[in-house]
């Protein structure tokens, strides 16, 4: 631990010293058009070459590209020096952009030291770099920005920690890497260089920086409060967002990022997992535990367990033979259910199909000898797809439509994958992949096979029992600069895995495009999800696919969902859950996103569990996940968790509409499905800090109990009006100001309406999400104070891509009136069979509603709610007055 810290401050120091002697660079030639500057930037004094070459012709471009996005990129005059490539992240359409003067971001420089600053109109400075000298050098680029003090700032992961960033010496490090136990304070899984600066009154803008490379990013208060880009390689490339609210701010993120892919309406129910089955048949008795349980189970997941040895693409002939991998996912399909396994991405390397075809293709990561690149994963020596390689996309689907095949082999419903940061066991340099592999254990030896049954399986079949040549480099442009240190370069991020090439690929190899993996290393995850997708899609071609990933980078949130990695099963990774969560959701627009649910490594708690399991309702992606070794964690287990499930499953079915209707507005506008406190009430100081509370969409406030064993929790509710869902919706006033809750059982989760909401609820929840679509609905209308109240709801088949008609109703009240109207295009043919209007001062002397059969109502008055019985078919707009 000396040793690093020794090192640390060696580069800290050479750092300081990079920034006192680097010369900068001075503008020259610069040109305007009303909608953008360009300029060339040399280099201004003798090169500092702190750690690489300085590169002394750069150029200069910014784009104004609509009123609130400002685009600025520096980069080498020959365009030489890698970039990432469009085919992974496709640049944003800016069309011709807007003039200079319409535009809500100022572009403001000086030319010699050449720096830059973005402002708003009003003069407020979002981003300057005045403080300190531009560094541009061919293994090393360094950019600095002042910030106001104490900034509440969010983003910049994949990463653990709080959701507000600490701002004083704090390094955030990305850098894929397996990351077990998810620590905080370190490099994760993913990377998403994308923040967002909150400014309360003064408003919200965001800033995203385009680079794949290594990097440290440093958020100090120093030499005044600073934020500080450190990165190994590529070019400096800006998008900066004027918000000017945060909703804004993440809807303008979604405009670069893509907007997220729509995910089928059955992804969205409850799903259970466990590393360590030792069968098909325990497998089956997990499916029908759930059913006698009386806890709704939508989909079935299976790790790698099921596979012969470990290899992707295989089945254990003896625990999971293929006959029986069919009966069980019949069995499922018949019942309306769903059955994912994990794919890895590395193949072992030794004589079987999945090798064969790819090793015949030549789609494999190479050496720099050329041959096939080994490492070590969990079937032992194995290889590694080039996702750059172009017959790579199709080696990848012949693999899914062979052994996938709803015919003849595991009919899917939708795909995890993981291990693809890529992970590798074997330590670098891994020189003799075989011999670690062995020495180490590696595939794992399976449990013996079982000789007799464990459970009576109702509904199975009644065998259902256990038996007793490299082809030419392409060259193009922007590939990287030659003659760099591509393994140990002389700048050292905080990687906690160590070197580059520790336990991943070596940083050296080539991809079949002339792109170095020093470069693309954290493209790796994303890639291998995009073309999971596609093999999906081809297999299933217009069905929206489901893939769930560990390792994600900019964008990936248009094609795939992400499970936060393997954590612990403890209180504080309970917590730290929520921003986690928040992050992917709201930052990176990645919305199809959870924790797995109860922990993954250690065993969990009863209590911890039945927590757990209120929460997760309240993720989009709701799992229940754990390891081989640990006590097993399936939801009926123990008395307190079977009831939560039951419970926080109710709750989350019958609000599964409301979800789906704001999941459809984050696909189509970038709007948040979920929330942090300041996103709703971005003028409240109090919220900037808080997340330990989140909204559900946006309208229903999610406080889970967050200490061990205890039945309380202090929340915050803002100046507000609230209805408390476990109190009968009774309104509840906020002041802005915490509040006490008591006597909060494991089995319920505090839960509060916002007022001026209105929910579309189903009438009851089912035991899956084919028959939940059967149930009509309540509409919970919750006044806010002036007693208005709006809300939604979008309806589709639920699963196709290209939907031929949809339903989409807005609901309005005010003053007493209620009206709805839309496109009733979709043949929904169920009803809105209640209403129940909240916070009504006396009973109404009677309803009527045109249109819609006789109907009858109660008002209770306790809680001041009328609760009004109809039928109003979903084809046609209706209203009434509340006299």
């Amino acid at each position: 631990m000396l040793l690093i810290t020794a090192l640390f401050c060696v580069l800290g120091s050479g750092l300081a010293v990079a920034q006192k002697t680097c010369p900068g660079y001075r503008a020259s030639n610069v040109q305007q058009t009303s909608n953008s500057l360009t300029a060339n930037l040399n280099l201004a004094g003798p090169a500092c070459n702190i750690y690489g070459t300085d590169l002394r012709n750069l150029t200069l471009t910014v784009e104004y590209q609509s009123a609130s996005r400002l685009h600025v990129i520096i980069q080498d005059l020959n365009q030489t020096v890698y970039q990432v490539p469009e085919s992974v992240f496709p640049r944003p359409s800016a069309t011709e952009g807007v003039a200079a003067a319409d535009s809500q971001l100022v572009f403001n420089y000086t030319e010699n030291p050449f720096t830059f600053s973005v402002s708003r109109p009003s003069g407020e400075v979002l981003f300057n770099t005045s403080g300190s000298a531009l560094v541009f050098e061919s293994q090393y680029l360094r950019l600095r920005t002042s910030l106001p003090s104490h900034p509440n700032l969010y983003g910049l992961g994949e990463h653990s920690d709080h959701f507000r960033l600490n701002t004083s010496n704090y390094t955030r490090t990305l850098w894929s890497r397996d990351a077990y136990g998810i620590p905080q304070g370190t490099n994760l899984y993913g990377n998403h260089p994308v923040y967002i600066d909150h400014r309360g009154a003064k408003g919200t803008h965001g800033v995203l920086f385009l680079n794949s490379n290594g990097m440290d990013i440093k958020i100090n208060d120093t030499a005044g409060q600073y934020l500080e880009y450190n990165t190994l390689g590529g070019v400096l490339d800006f998008y900066f967002l004027a918000g000017p609210s945060p909703v804004e701010v993440s809807q303008q993120i979604s405009e670069v990022v893509g907007k997220p892919a729509m995910m089928a309406y059955w992804t969205f129910g409850y799903h259970n997992c466990r590393y360590g089955y030792r069968d098909v048949y325990e497998v089956a008795e997990v499916v029908h535990n759930y059913s006698t349980a009386g806890i709704p189970l939508e989909t079935m997941w299976t790790d790698i367990d099921y596979m012969d040895a470990r290899k992707v693409f295989t089945l254990d002939p003896q625990r999971f033979p293929l006959a029986k991998m069919r009966e069980l996912v019949a069995y499922l399909h018949a019942h309306q259910q769903h059955y994912i396994v994990m794919v890895d991405p590395a193949v072992a390397a030794q004589s079987y199909s999945a090798f064969n075809n790819g090793n015949s293709t030549d789609i494999f990561m190479k050496s720099t000898d050329g041959s096939n690149f080994v490492g070590v994963v969990w079937p032992g020596p194995t290889v590694f797809p080039d996702w750059f390689h172009p017959e790579t996309q199709g080696y990848w689907n012949d693999e899914f439509e062979n052994f996938f095949s709803p015919e003849t082999g595991v009919d899917i419903s939708g795909l995890w994958i993981d291990m693809n940061e890529a992970a590798n066991f074997c330590n670098y340099p891994c020189s003799d992949p075989a011999a670690f592999a062995k020495a180490q254990g590696f595939p794992p030896k399976p449990p013996p096979v079982r000789d007799g049954p464990a459970v009576a399986l109702p509904g199975f079949p009644a065998d259902f029992q256990p038996p007793t040549k490299r082809q030419t480099m392409a060259t193009s442009n922007k590939t990287g600069l030659p003659g760099r240190k591509l393994i140990n370069p002389p700048y050292t991020i905080r990687n906690a895995a160590g070197s580059l090439s520790n336990k991943t690929l070596d940083t050296n190899l080539v991809h079949y495009n002339g792109l170095v993996e020093y470069d693309t290393h954290n493209l790796y995850g994303t890639m291998m999800s995009s073309a999971s997708r596609n093999a999906l899609l081809n297999r299933r071609p217009g069905e929206r696919p489901l893939v769930i990933t560990r390792s994600t980078f900019l964008g990936a949130g248009a094609h795939v969902g992400h499970w936060t990695g393997d954590n612990h099963a403890d209180w504080s990774q309970y917590e730290i859950s929520i921003p986690d969560m928040l992050n992917f959701a709201s930052i990176f627009q990645v919305p199809m996103v959870g924790s797995d649910v109860c922990g993954f490594g250690g065993n969990t708690t009863e209590r911890l569990c039945a927590r757990w399991m209120m929460l997760g309702a309240f993720q989009t992606f709701y799992r229940n996940h754990n390891e081989l070794g640990n006590r097993p964690q399936e939801a009926y287990r123990w008395p307190l968790t079977t009831q939560a499930a039951r419970n926080a499953i109710d709750i989350r079915y019958r609000a599964l509409d409301y979800l789906y209707t704001a999941f459809y507005a984050q696909n189509q506008t970038g709007k948040p499905v979920l929330n942090p406190l300041f996103y709703i009430y971005p003028r409240d100081p109090k919220t900037f800090g808080i997340d330990a509370q989140f909204f559900f969409g946006d309208s229903l406030l999610v406080s889970p109990v967050l200490a061990e064993n205890k039945t309380s929790v202090r929340i915050y509710l803002p100046n507000d009006t609230f209805y408390d869902w476990n109190a009968g919706f009774a309104p509840v006033q906020g002041n802005g100001s915490m509040v006490n809750l008591t006597n909060v059982n494991f089995t319920t989760i505090p839960l509060h309406v916002r007022g001026g909401a209105i929910l579309p609820l189903r009438i009851e929840s089912a035991n899956t999400t084919a028959k939940l679509r059967t149930k009509g609905f309540n509409l919970l209308i919750a006044p806010s104070r002036d007693g208005s109240a709006n809300g939604s709801l979008y309806l589709d088949d639920g699963l196709s891509i290209e939907q031929t008609s949809t339903t989409f109703i807005n609901f309005t009240y005010a003053g007493g009136h209620f009206s709805m109207s839309g496109d009733y295009s979709y043949p929904a043919n169920v009803s809105i069979e209640r209403i129940t209007v909240l916070n009504v001062a006396s009973a109404p002397q009677g309803i009527v509603i045109p249109g819609a059969p006789m109907s009858n109502f109660t008002y209770n008055r306790a809680s001041k709610a009328v609760i009004i019985n109809t039928t109003i078919p979903l084809t046609q707009d209706a209203s009434f007055q509340l006299p």
